[in-house]
C-alpha cells in the first residue's frame, strides 16, 4: 500500500521541525527569530501570522546556508519579573532579533533589555516615542504621518464643525494635528471630550447630542468601537443624521451588521487591502495549515487585524536584512547571559540594514526614513454601507483622493422612496386642521401652505411623509439649564423627525444645530396694533389745505402787494386822471389807487372777484397781472387740496415706529418669548431695541404671549398694547381683523425655512426642487392663495391714504414770481416817472431838479388823491384861458400845493 503523498502545507508546516532535526552540516546557520505575547491573548491569528510569517520569510531568504526559525514564548505582561525571565530565556538560545510583547510596560521593559544585549527589537503596535531608541524599530505608521492623514480626510470631507472623543493620552498624540484644526483655520471648530472609563458612553454622547453634534471623530481601542456603536445606536445616534470617523486602523474586524440599514455615515480606515490577492492566499494557507494540525482558526483575510499583519511583515522585514547583511559577511546567533556585559556582536549592523531595506509585506510597502520612521504608507478609507464595508477613497503620501464614482453616490442616498417624519405647529395659516364633516385621517386632517409646500415637494421627488404636530407647540429653543432644544428643534436633535415644516425662522443659533433649506418665505419683524381712531372735524379745517407758514405768507404777500400797488400808483403819472372824465382839462388830477383801493383790489382779486377799478399804467398792471397769477396758482392748489380733505378723513395714531413706542410709557409692547422675535430683541446691541428689551422683560404683569394670546390682547386693549410678530403672519392677520394694521418698517430681514437634523444628506435635493419653484412662482402663488382665502371686505377708512398739507416748499415758486414780477413794476414806474419829467422840463423850460422837487412833493405827502394840473407852453400859446374853477377858497387851501403853477386869477 503507497504511503499518502505530503500536501506542500503540511510540508511547511513540518519545515521548521525537520530543520532542527538536521544535522548542524545539512544546515551551516540556524537564525532564530524570538516572539513575546501575553499569555491572555485571545486572537490566535497573531501567532499564526508570526509562525508563518517567518516561514514564508525562511523560504524567500535565497541564503542556502541559512535559516530562519520561530520560537514563541508567553508572557505575562503586567508582570516584569516574568517578562524579564522570559527574555532572558530567548537570549540564552540565541535570537537575531525578538518581536513584542504588544502591551505596556512590558514592551518597554523588553526594548531596554535588547539595547543592552544589541539585539533588534521589532514592535507592531503603535508607540509614542518620545526620543530616539536604539536597536528598536516600530512597523506601525508613525503618529505625525497618521494624524495629518486624518485631517487631509476630513478637510476632504469637508467636516468644519465636530467632536472629538478619545480615549486616553496615546490618543491625543495622534489626534494633534486634528486638534490643530481650529486654530489654522476659523471657520473649522472642534470640542474635544475623554471616552469615560467605565465605558458608559451614553452620558456622553447624549451631550453631543443635546449640542447638536453630527460630525464625530473618535480613537479608540478595537474592542470597544462596536460598544460606541451600540450604545450611540440605543440613543438615537445611529441614523442617516450622524457622521462618525473612526481613526483606528482595525474598523474592517470590527462586526458592523448591526448598523449597515441605519444609513448612518461610518468612515474607517485600513492599513491593509484585504482584496489583494496576497493577502488572500496567504491567509488561506495559514488556516490549511492550521487544519493539517487539527485546529481550526476563525480567520478571513477581511478580518486580518493590523497587528496580525504587521507581525508577518517583521518576520519579511529581519529576512530581507539578514540575507542582505549575510551577503557581506557571515552572520550568526550566539547564546547570551543576562547576568554577564556580552553583547551579540552583529545587532548593531543587523539593525541598520533593517531601517535600510524595504520590503513588500501585507501592509504594503515597509520602508523607514532617516528618523527611522514608518512615514510612507497608504491607507483605504471605508465607508460602512448596505453591503458593507467598502473603500471609496485612498489616502498617501500625496494626499487623499476619492476613488470610484460609485461609492460617493451611494453615500448620499436618494430621498426617493423614503418614508419620513415632518413635525410641524398648528397655526393660521401655516398648519391647520381641516374643517370636515366626515372623519379625517392622516396627513388628510391638515391644511395650510406648509401643507402645500411639502405635498408639492413630495410630488416632485417622489417621497413619502407622515405629518406630527410638536407636543411642545414651540419652534425651539436652547434652555441652558438642561442643555438641550425643545419644540421642532428638539425632534430633529433627537431624531424624532426628519423634517420641520412651520413659520420656523432661520437663526444663527437654530443653525448652528440643524440645517435648513433655502428660505421660502421672506419677512421681517413688524409691529401690530390697532388701527388709528378717527381725528373729530375741526372747526376750522378748511385751513388744513395750506400749512400755517403758507397762510402767513399769503396774508404778507397780501399787504406788500397793496402797498406797491399805492406806492408805485401814486409814483406813475398814468394813474393820475381827471375826476371828471369829460372834463379832461381840469387843473386837478385823482389818483383811485389810495392805500384802501389798494388792499381791497389785492382781496378781490384773491377771492377770485375783482373790483370796478382797474389799473392803467404799465406797473400797475405789471403789478396786477403778476398778483393775479399768483392768486390763480394758490387758489387752484387751495380748491385741490380741499378737495382731498373733504373726501379724506384724517387718522390719529399715537405710534409710527418702533422708535415712537420705546420713547413712551402709555402704550405696552411684547413679543413670544421663545421665538426668533424675542431673540432678536435679546440679543440686539442697537437703541432702541436693547432699551425695548429691559422694558419688555421687567414688565409686570408679563407683556410676553403666544401668537394667538398676543392678537386677541391688541384687539381688546383699545389702542393700549402692540405686539412684535412676524410681517408675514402680521400680512395675513389684518387681512382677517379689519380693525388691526401693521404699524411702521421692518426691524430686520430673515426668511422661514425647511429644518433638517444635522448632516441631511436630502437638503441639497430639497433646495433644488424650492428654488424650481421659486423661479416658476409658485411659492408666491402659494402665499398669495392663502393669505387671500379668507380675506375680509373692510369698509374703506382713508387711514392709507391721508393727504398731506402743502408747505411752502410745494408753492414757493409762486412767491418768487410774484416778487419777480413786483420788481419789474417798480422799475417800469421809475422809467415812466423818469420820461414825464423830462418832457415836463421840455414844456416849462425849467430844470430837472425843480420838476421833480414838485412832483415828489406831492407823491410823498401820502394825503388825498387829487393834485393840480400843470399848464403846457402849448396852452399858453393857444390862447387858452387856463382858468381853473375852484370852489369858494379852494385857491387859498390848495396855495401851497399849487407853489410854483401857473394860475390865472380869477375874475
Amino acid at each position: 500500500m503507497a504511503a499518502p503523498a505530503l500536501s506542500p502545507s503540511l510540508l511547511l508546516l513540518l519545515l521548521p521541525t525537520l530543520m532542527l532535526a538536521l544535522p548542524v552540516s545539512a544546515a551551516k546557520n540556524i537564525i532564530t527569530i524570538g516572539a513575546l505575547f501575553d499569555q491572555h491573548e485571545a486572537d490566535p491569528a497573531l501567532e499564526m501570522a508570526f509562525r508563518y510569517g517567518v516561514e514564508q520569510a525562511s523560504q524567500t531568504l535565497n541564503v542556502p546556508d541559512v535559516a530562519l526559525v520561530p520560537t514563541v514564548e508567553r508572557v505575562q505582561t503586567s508582570n516584569g519579573f516574568h517578562t524579564s525571565k522570559r527574555v532572558c530565556h530567548l537570549l540564552k538560545l540565541g535570537v537575531g532579533a525578538i518581536v513584542g510583547p504588544s502591551a505596556e510596560p512590558a514592551a518597554s521593559h523588553v526594548r531596554s533589555m535588547c539595547d543592552t544585549k544589541s539585539v533588534p527589537h521589532i514592535d507592531t503596535t503603535w508607540r509614542y516615542r518620545r526620543g530616539s531608541e536604539h536597536f528598536s524599530v516600530n512597523l506601525y505608521p508613525h503618529a505625525a504621518t497618521l494624524s495629518k492623514a486624518y485631517v487631509d480626510i476630513l478637510k476632504t470631507l469637508g467636516w468644519t464643525k465636530f467632536h472629538v472623543l478619545y480615549e486616553d493620552n496615546d490618543s491625543l498624540v495622534r489626534l494633534q494635528e486634528v486638534l490643530q484644526m481650529p486654530d489654522n483655520n476659523n471657520k473649522i471648530s472642534a470640542s474635544v471630550r475623554q471616552l469615560p472609563k467605565n465605558k458608559d458612553y451614553r452620558p456622553l454622547l447624549k451631550q453631543v447630542q443635546n449640542s447638536g453634534g453630527t460630525h464625530i471623530v473618535i480613537d479608540c481601542s478595537t474592542e470597544n468601537i462596536f460598544n460606541v456603536l451600540k450604545q450611540a445606536q440605543q440613543i438615537g445616534m445611529v441614523t442617516r443624521y450622524y457622521h462618525y470617523f473612526f481613526t483606528n486602523l482595525d474598523l474592517h474586524t470590527v462586526e458592523l451588521h448591526d448598523f449597515q440599514y441605519a444609513g448612518t455615515n461610518i468612515t474607517g480606515l485600513r492599513l491593509i487591502n484585504t482584496t489583494d490577492l496576497r493577502v488572500v492566499k496567504s491567509v488561506e494557507s495559514w488556516k490549511e495549515a492550521e487544519a493539517a494540525r487539527g485546529r481550526h482558526v476563525p480567520i478571513t483575510a477581511s478580518r486580518l487585524s493590523t497587528e496580525a499583519a504587521l507581525l508577518y511583515d517583521a518576520a519579511l522585514l529581519f529576512a530581507k536584512a539578514a540575507a542582505d547583511l549575510h551577503s557581506s559577511r557571515d552572520i550568526s546567533v550566539t547564546s547570551l547571559n543576562c547576568d554577564l556585559d556580552d553583547l551579540w556582536p552583529h545587532g548593531e549592523s543587523m539593525f541598520n540594514y533593517m531601517q535600510l531595506v524595504e520590503v513588500e509585506g501585507l501592509t504594503g510597502l515597509v520602508r523607514f526614513d532617516t528618523l527611522g520612521q514608518r512615514s510612507s504608507f497608504s491607507l483605504d478609507v471605508l465607508s460602512v454601507l448596505e453591503e458593507g464595508l467598502t473603500p471609496f477613497g485612498r489616502w498617501g503620501p500625496d494626499g487623499f483622493s476619492i476613488v470610484g464614482s460609485d461609492s460617493r453616490t451611494r453615500q448620499t442616498p436618494s430621498i426617493r422612496n423614503q418614508n419620513l417624519i415632518v413635525t410641524t405647529l398648528i397655526k393660521e395659516p401655516y398648519t391647520m386642521m381641516k374643517e370636515s364633516t366626515e372623519k379625517l385621517v392622516g396627513n388628510d386632517r391638515y391644511e395650510g401652505i406648509c401643507i402645500d409646500l411639502i405635498q408639492e415637494l413630495s410630488r416632485m421627488l417622489g417621497f413619502n411623509y407622515t405629518i406630527v404636530v410638536n407636543a411642545d407647540g414651540a419652534p425651539g429653543t436652547y434652555n441652558e439649564t438642561t442643555g438641550r432644544w425643545n419644540g421642532m428643534i428638539g425632534e430633529l436633535l433627537d431624531g424624532k423627525a426628519d423634517l420641520a415644516i412651520a413659520d420656523l425662522t432661520i437663526t444663527s443659533d437654530r443653525e448652528a444645530v440643524v440645517d435648513f433649506t433655502m428660505q421660502f418665505m421672506n419677512l421681517g419683524i413688524s409691529i401690530l396694533y390697532r388701527k388709528p381712531t378717527k381725528q373729530p372735524p375741526s372747526l376750522f379745517s378748511f385751513l388744513s389745505p395750506l400749512s400755517l407758514r403758507v397762510w402767513v405768507y399769503m396774508a404778507a404777500a397780501t399787504m406788500g402787494v397793496s402797498l406797491l400797488m399805492f406806492v408805485l400808483a401814486r409814483f406813475t403819472p398814468y394813474e393820475w386822471e381827471p375826476p371828471h372824465p369829460c372834463a379832461p382839462d381840469q387843473d386837478q388830477l385823482e389818483n383811485q389807487f389810495n392805500f384802501l383801493n389798494c388792499i381791497w383790489f389785492c382781496i378781490g382779486s384773491l377771492m377770485q372777484q375783482g373790483c370796478d377799478f382797474l389799473p392803467k399804467a404799465v406797473s400797475t398792471r405789471m403789478v396786477a397781472g403778476m398778483w393775479w397769477f399768483f392768486t390763480l396758482i394758490m387758489i387752484s392748489s387751495y380748491t385741490a387740496n380741499l378737495a382731498a380733505f373733504l373726501t379724506v378723513e384724517r387718522m390719529s395714531s399715537p405710534i409710527e415706529s418702533a422708535e415712537d413706542l420705546a420713547a413712551q410709557t402709555d402704550i405696552k409692547y411684547g413679543t413670544y418669548a421663545d421665538g426668533s422675535t424675542a431673540t432678536f430683541f435679546r440679543t440686539s446691541k442697537i437703541w432702541p431695541y436693547n432699551k425695548m428689551w429691559q422694558v419688555m422683560k421687567n414688565a409686570n404683569p408679563s407683556v410676553f404671549f403666544d401668537t394667538k394670546a398676543g392678537i386677541k390682547k391688541v384687539e381688546d386693549d383699545e389702542g393700549k398694547y402692540a405686539y412684535f410678530m412676524e410681517s408675514s403672519s402680521i400680512e395675513y392677520v389684518v387681512e382677517q381683523m379689519c380693525e388691526l394694521s401693521q404699524v411702521g418698517d421692518l426691524l430686520d430681514n430673515k426668511g422661514y425655512g425647511i429644518a433638517l437634523p444635522p448632516g441631511s444628506p436630502w437638503i441639497n435635493q430639497l433646495n433644488q426642487q424650492m428654488l424650481r419653484m421659486q423661479e416658476e412662482g409658485k411659492l408666491a402663488a402659494l402665499k398669495r392663495m392663502w393669505w387671500e382665502r379668507d380675506r375680509k371686505v373692510c369698509e374703506e377708512d382713508g387711514g392709507g391714504s391721508i393727504a398731506s398739507e402743502l408747505d411752502l416748499e410745494n408753492v414757493g415758486g409762486v412767491f418768487v414770481c410774484l416778487m419777480g414780477g413786483m420788481v419789474v413794476a417798480t422799475l417800469i414806474a421809475i422809467v415812466e416817472f423818469v420820461f414825464h419829467l423830462r418832457a415836463q422840463t421840455a414844456d416849462n423850460n425849467t430844470s430837472v431838479l425843480s420838476e421833480m422837487g414838485r412832483e415828489l412833493h406831492v407823491i410823498l405827502r401820502c394825503r388825498g388823491s387829487t393834485k393840480p394840473a400843470r399848464i403846457t407852453a402849448d396852452r399858453r400859446s393857444s390862447g387858452g384861458s387856463g382858468l381853473v374853477a375852484f370852489p369858494s377858497g379852494a385857491a387859498e387851501k390848495h396855495a401851497p400845493a399849487f407853489a410854483g403853477y401857473d394860475t390865472p386869477a380869477v375874475s
